[in-house]
Formats: C-alpha cells, structure tokens, sequence
C-alpha cells in the first residue's frame, strides 16, 4: 500500500515538474515564435489577401474584392501551366545532374591524398559566387559570335547556326547548366558530410574480404550515404522549384524558360497586376508546399528508418 501511494505521489510530482517546463519552454519560444509570426506570417498573409482582390494602377486606392478570379483567371492560363512545365523540366533535370556531379565530387574530396584541402576549396568556390553574377557570367559565354561556346563549338564543327539563348530548349539547356555548375558543390558538400561519417573499418573488413571498388561503393557507401542524399535532394529540390533568378538575368522568361516564380513576377511588376501576380505567388508557394509535404511523408519516414538502421 505505501509502496503505491509512493509511486502515485511521485508520478504527480514528475506531472509538476513537467508542466513547469512546459510552461518555461513557452515562455522562452514566445519572443521567437512572435518574431517569425512578424518575419513570415505578416507577408504570406497579405500575400493571399492581395489575390483575393483587384487593384487599379490609374485610380490610387481603388481595389474591389474579386474573390477567387484570380486563381481561376491563373489556372485556366495556358502561362501558367506552361511555367509549371518548364519549373519542374528544370527542376528534374538540373537536380539530377547536380545529384550525380555532386557525388563524384564528393567521393573525389573524401579520399585521402595530397592537396585535398585545395581540391575543397576550389570546388566551393562556384557555390560562392552570387547566382546573379554566375547568370551573367553564362549568359557572356554563351553570347552569338563573341561567346567562348560558340567559338569553340564552331571550331569543331558542331551546334552551327545555334543561338544558345535565342533558341527554345537550348536557352533551357544553358539554364540547367548554369545552375549545376553553381550548385552542384552544394551538393556535394552536403554528400561529404555524409561520407565522413561512414566507419573506415567497414571498407576495411570488405578489402579482406575481397569486395572490389565497385562492390564497396553499392554494398556499403550507397547504403550508408542514403540519409544524407535524401536531405540533399529534399533541400536542391525545394530551391529548384523557386528559381528566379537564372532565368530573369540569361533570358528574361523568353524561349520556353519562363518560371512559376518568374511568371509571378512579370505579372506584379511588368503588368502591374497586383492580384493575379499575388495569385500566382500564392499558388507557386502552395506547390513548394505540396513538394514539400510529399516529402515529408515519403522521404521524411525513410531517413529516419535508415538512421536508425545504421
């Protein structure tokens, strides 16, 4: 009997002792939580009140409510879907070559050798240079007549005639490129991190055992590295689907490269559509939203599943 009234008292007082935290907890996240409700909350909110109305550039002041004209005025655009196209084309391939560069870069900087700290910070450099000027940059190289691409390509005979950033799917092409080329190293540092932490004694017990290169890099360093490629595809594939300024700076959204988030901005600030561009806005954030969920829910459970394994 005592021994329960013991144990009854003691889980009360743990029930205090927790309830007391919680209530410190609150208190500490309350000036942050306020702040990020100010930072974030504040814009998106307005945001979606700006789709749901019309606003007059010639008459100041004047606005009528219109509901939800603007998202079907966006959705029954042939823009709009053309822009989703082209947004997630981009976004597939540009994410899968980044994959692919990144790891190779990753495993190149992982191996033991003189002048790997060079090798690092060379390979980080296109990471730091702004997107804006890496834009301008490609759009230089691949400019008719003075361009480095296309002299090189006329000198081996190939692309003749081709106007890299005049053409549709070549100005696409150039985009995808330049992107890889910038973040691709993001990628690959994120795949380092994950390497780093895999256990030399595994690759040394498979050497004993006789496992090639081959059978190392799909038997132990896929499997293990499958936590961090998630995390990585999960972050290059949400920026992705933001993408704004590459296509802005190279081709203005001309040629087949117009972009969810380009295609908001051209309505808020060329066509001064206020509504319909905040429409467009919301709804490119409903999409990275729902990318994001998708991968919350697939994605999500399995890193944790091969943390746990691992």
């Amino acid at each position: 009997m005592e021994a329960a009234t013991a144990r009854v008292r003691r889980r009360r007082e743990r029930r205090r002792y927790g309830s007391g935290e919680r209530r410190l907890a609150a208190a500490m996240l309350s000036p942050a939580l306020v702040v990020i409700a100010l930072v974030a909350a504040y814009p998106i909110g307005y945001a979606i009140w700006l789709s749901l109305n019309e606003y007059s550039v010639r008459v100041p002041g004047l606005s009528r409510w219109a509901g939800f004209k603007n998202y079907s005025d966006a959705l029954s655009s042939t823009e709009f879907w053309e822009a989703v196209r082209t947004t997630f084309l981009f976004t597939g391939i540009s994410v899968t070559l980044e994959l692919a560069i990144g790891l190779g870069m990753a495993l190149a900087m992982h191996e033991a050798f003189k002048g790997r700290a060079l090798l690092r910070v060379v390979v980080l450099v296109p990471w730091a240079v702004l997107t804006v000027v890496t834009a301008i940059t490609w759009r230089a190289i691949f400019e008719p007549d003075l361009g480095l691409a296309p002299q090189m390509f006329d000198a081996l005979g190939i692309f003749d005639g081709v106007v890299w950033l005049g053409e549709s799917g070549y100005a696409l092409a150039v985009m995808v490129l330049a992107d890889v080329w910038k973040t691709a190293p993001f990628m690959a540092l994120l795949l380092l991190a994950g390497l780093q932490v895999i256990p030399n004694d595994l690759y040394d017990a498979a050497k004993v055992d006789g496992a090639t290169t081959w059978q190392r890099f799909r038997r132990i360093t896929l499997p293990l590295l499958k936590p961090a490629i998630l995390v990585a595809l999960i972050f290059r594939t949400l920026d992705a689907l933001r993408i704004f300024d590459l296509p802005f700076v190279l081709t203005r959204g001309s040629n087949d490269t117009t972009t969810l988030s380009l295609l908001a901005h051209q309505e808020l600030t060329v066509n001064r559509l206020y509504g319909l561009g905040s429409a467009l806005s919301v709804l490119t954030f409903v999409i990275v939203m729902g990318v994001s969920f998708l991968y919350i829910r697939t994605v999500g459970g399995n890193i944790r599943t091969l943390a746990e394994e691992t």
